[in-house]
């Protein structure tokens, strides 16, 4: 079951820009709050208490219990927009959760165990997907899906098709790679060149480079600019 929590909000009149602004000035994010076959709602939600709650949770599977107008209302994180330069927020996107309507949205994938080309054989293990999209009911929404490798061993992966989630479809392309265990990389050491027996070593006697004029030319040129 996806993590519930809760934050308050309040519905807000201005849209334009400048009133967007007066809201951050004040301590304030300036959010809108959609649902299908409803209006969009203008709404505003406290900075700090939104940067709190962003801390102990994963945004893109956790259920926000808007306090707004004395009603309770359920949502998605849809989208936060951050300030490029500072810390802060400048605008969220909520979707409403209705109850009997699925929902897409991504989970975070947490793999568990130790694989056993880790353990014994000296490997790496990579994971390369974090998440996957899925098509879930509200009620059924997974905090996370957990993924076992502890049979892994090298050269061997695990793919989204061997992902289990319950109640829910999983939308992400089942070929894709999740994780796998690679051998540790190995530098190249170069082979001592083998003296050939009876050869006389002589003394190199330095001659001239032969350059072509033009060549010469162009270097000269180089070191003058």
């Amino acid at each position: 079951m996806a993590q519930i929590v809760q934050l308050a909000a309040e519905a807000r009149t201005g849209r334009r820009k400048s009133a967007a602004k007066a809201l951050r000035r004040g301590g304030q994010v300036p959010a809108v709050l959609y649902a299908h076959g409803r209006e969009t709602r203008a709404i505003a939600i406290g900075s700090t208490e939104f940067g709190h709650l962003l801390e102990h949770i994963k945004p893109q599977s956790t259920i926000v219990e808007l306090s707004l107008g004395g009603q309770s209302v359920k949502a998605l994180i849809r989208e936060i927009q951050r300030h490029p330069l500072k810390p802060g927020f400048l605008h969220v996107d909520f979707q409403e959760v209705l109850a009997g309507e699925k929902l897409r949205l991504e989970v975070p994938v947490t793999l568990i165990g130790t694989a056993e080309g880790v353990r014994n054989q000296g490997g790496i293990l990579d994971q390369v997907l974090r998440s996957v999209e899925i098509e879930v009911l509200p009620t059924d929404i997974p905090e996370k899906v957990e993924l076992d490798v502890t049979l892994l061993v090298i050269g061997r992966s695990l793919h989204v098709s061997d992902l289990r989630i319950p109640n829910a479809t999983i939308l992400t392309d089942p070929e894709l790679t999740v994780a796998v265990v690679v051998a540790p990389r190995v530098e190249e050491v170069a082979a001592p060149v083998a003296a050939v027996e009876g050869a006389v070593v002589a003394e190199a006697v330095a001659e001239p480079e032969v350059i072509k004029k033009g060549k010469l030319e162009e270097e000269a040129a180089g070191e003058k600019e």
